[in-house]
């Protein structure tokens, strides 16, 4: 693979004041979104990488995909480059058989475009509720700090939308490409109910994590889902959320960013002492 040059698009940082670790409350609602889209729910749905398999390995699955939210809005260039090549790694094994569904390659750059434009969106969608809009000028900053979310894997910065007006016109047309069908739909209920870890766990915290997970993922891809949410659902949701916000706003900064230190903590380590990244 030829060497990329670091653009500028690559290297405005985020801002870790903006980083809310209780953000990962959404993200089996992120998830959803990104699957929701043919090609990527059924190149998770038929992956031959067995270290990746979510009823094989949660843990293992959970720690990578939130240690690359953690590398990709707080890591270094170096950071970046090392997650890179272990999840090219990975990716190269994930491509559509002659008889799937639908055609799919982990490298397609429009599908991960996709998915680092749902990382995006859950990311604003969460630092709003948990702690308040974001004035324009800090939008701006925040949305040219997100292309991190596309290119610290292969979306080139050219084919980050522009601005935030570029996004919401990208968004608007790429809901227009979204369809769960039976398998995948089935998939995520069961991430969604946390049928995949041991039967006490999912009992216990499986309605809470329906709870969340509903709450945080717009109309869309609930009705794609065929999830019901009634207006008391969402009065009650957006109570506790409210009270999760004064909680939070309360909270100093490195306390408001777990894991997410932890996480790159974590993956430093690993680069440090050889270890396996995903």
């Amino acid at each position: 693979m030829p060497t990329r040059t670091t653009t500028a698009a690559e290297t405005v940082p985020f801002d870790k004041n903006a980083i809310v670790g209780a953000g990962l409350l959404a993200g089996g609602a992120n998830v959803i979104m990104q699957l929701a889209r043919p090609g990527v729910g059924y190149g998770v749905l038929e992956s031959p990488v067995e270290s990746g398999q979510l009823h094989r390995h949660p843990i293992k699955r959970a720690r990578t995909t939130f240690s690359y939210l953690a590398v990709a809005i707080m890591g270094s260039q170096r950071d970046k480059t090392a997650y890179r090549k272990a999840v090219n790694k990975a990716h190269a094994q994930v491509r559509s058989r002659p008889d799937s569904p639908v055609s799919y390659n982990a490298f397609d750059p429009e599908l991960q475009l996709w998915v680092a434009a749902c990382l995006y969106r859950g990311f604003e969608d969460t630092y709003r509720a948990f702690i308040g809009p974001l004035p324009p000028d800090a939008r701006d900053r925040l949305y040219k700090a997100g292309a991190a979310l596309g290119t610290t894997l292969q979306v080139r910065p050219e084919d980050w939308p522009p601005d935030r007006d570029a996004f919401e016109e990208y968004w608007r047309e790429n809901l227009k490409k979204i369809s769960i069908d039976e398998p995948v739909r089935r998939y995520l209920t069961d991430l969604t109910d946390l049928r995949f870890l041991p039967r006490p766990v999912s009992l216990l915290f499986g309605p809470v994590n329906r709870f969340f997970t509903i709450g945080f993922l717009p109309p869309e891809f609930r009705e794609q889902m065929r999830f019901t949410w009634t207006a008391r659902d969402q009065r009650r949701f957006d109570r506790v959320i409210a009270i999760m916000r004064i909680v939070i706003r309360l909270q100093p900064p490195v306390l408001r960013r777990f894991p997410f230190d932890l996480l790159l903590w974590d993956v430093r380590r690993r680069i440090r002492t050889g270890r396996p990244l995903v």
